[in-house]
This record gives structure tokens, sequence and C-alpha cells, in this order.
């Protein structure tokens, strides 16, 4: 009886939390569809829809701390609930991020386009399948795909410095167009933090299907 009540339980929680990674992913696509297009209504839909990511993050909380509290979970189950419990806020971050790319949307939305964006739909579809593909791994426990997940961070970051320069470089030569630079560096910048939230994600889906920590693992390997 009560390992069928702590299955339907685990069943629940993993429900709960692909429903959150579900919500993030349509975040970040309408963020930067909003941004790209233009689109007022669609960056304010993603402000809106923060505060729904923002309580289904306290819900599941609660319900880790439930689950721990009265089923004391071992093994397996164990590191789950645990995986659940710290990716649950990087998923919140990742919509917070996701939150501020609409703001930036709806700033630039008054200003004069800059070269369509530059690299920056490329980034952001490199995010997109990035977490999309990090909660498709948790979901079937497939750590080598974290694996392989972790390694695309790398595009994202060689974008960042791409879209960096690049702007800097508009800056000196036009500087009318600072503003609206800056607001696309601050976009560039979160996206490339949402690829490291994605990386932390594949970390503990790694903890969870080997029972292994891999984050900070150079640090390890060179004592």
């Amino acid at each position: 009886m009560e390992r069928r009540i702590l299955d339907q339980q685990l069943n629940l929680l993993r429900d709960k939390i692909l429903l959150l990674g579900g919500m993030t992913e349509k975040a970040l696509h309408r963020a930067v569809q909003s941004l790209i297009e233009r689109d007022v209504e669609l960056a304010q839909q993603v402000l809106k829809d923060d505060k729904i990511i923002d309580q289904m993050e306290l819900d599941i909380d609660r319900f880790c701390i439930e689950i721990l509290a009265l089923h004391q979970p071992a093994a397996h189950d164990l590191r789950f609930v645990i995986s659940v419990a710290k990716i649950t806020p990087i998923l919140e971050r990742i919509a917070d991020h996701a939150s501020s790319i609409a703001e930036a949307a709806l700033v630039l939305s008054n200003e004069p386009q800059i070269r369509r964006y530059i690299d920056l739909p490329l980034m952001s579809e490199i995010a997109a399948e990035m977490l999309g593909n990090a909660l498709d791994a948790f979901t079937s426990e497939n750590s080598l795909l974290s694996r392989e997940v972790i390694e695309e961070d790398n595009k994202i970051d060689a974008c960042y410095k791409r879209i960096f320069d690049e702007l800097i470089e508009m800056i000196i030569e036009n500087p009318s167009i600072t503003t609206s630079a800056a607001h696309l560096l601050f976009v560039a910048k979160h996206l490339e933090r949402i690829g490291d939230y994605v990386k932390d994600i594949c970390e503990l889906n790694v903890y969870l299907t080997e029972a292994v920590f891999i984050k900070h693992s150079h640090l390890t390997s060179n004592q």
C-alpha cells in the first residue's frame, strides 16, 4: 500500500515538473518571438504568465517537502525528489530571464530595429533546443543526452561573444543606437544565462540517473 501511494505521488510530481517545464519553454519561445516580431501583446502575455510559473514553483516546492516528510523515499526515489526540488527554481529563473527579454521587447518596440537583431534568433533557437532536450532527457532519465546538451552550451557562448563584439562595434560607428544596442546586449546575456541554467538541469539529471555529481567535476579531476 505504502509503495503504491509513493509511486502515485512521484508520478504526480513528475507531471507537475513537466508542466512547469512546458510553461517555461513556452515563455522563452514567446519572449523571443515578441522581440523579433515586435509583438507587444505577446510580450505582455509572457509577463502575465510569469506569475503562474511563480505559483507553480511554490506548489512543487511544497509537494516535494510533503513527499519527503510523509514517505521518506530512498535511493532513486530520493534522488528524484531532490532533483525536482533543485530543477524547479532553475526553471523559474529561466522564466524570469524570459520575462526580462519580454520587457526588453516592449522597450525596443518603440525603437528602430537593428539589422534583424544580429545572431539573437540563432542564439535563442539554440537555447530553446537545449531546454527542450534537457527536459526530454529528464523525462526519459537519459544521462547521455544530458551530457550532449551540456556540450551545446559552447555554441551559446560563441553566439554571445559574436553578438557582444558586433554590437559594441555598431555603437562605436553609430552612437545614436546605443540605447537599443544596450537592450540587445542584455537580451543576449539573458540567453547566455539560460544556457548555463540548462546545463545545471542536465547535471542534475546525470545525478538522478547515475548517482554521480558532475558539477565542478573539473575541480576534483585536477587534484
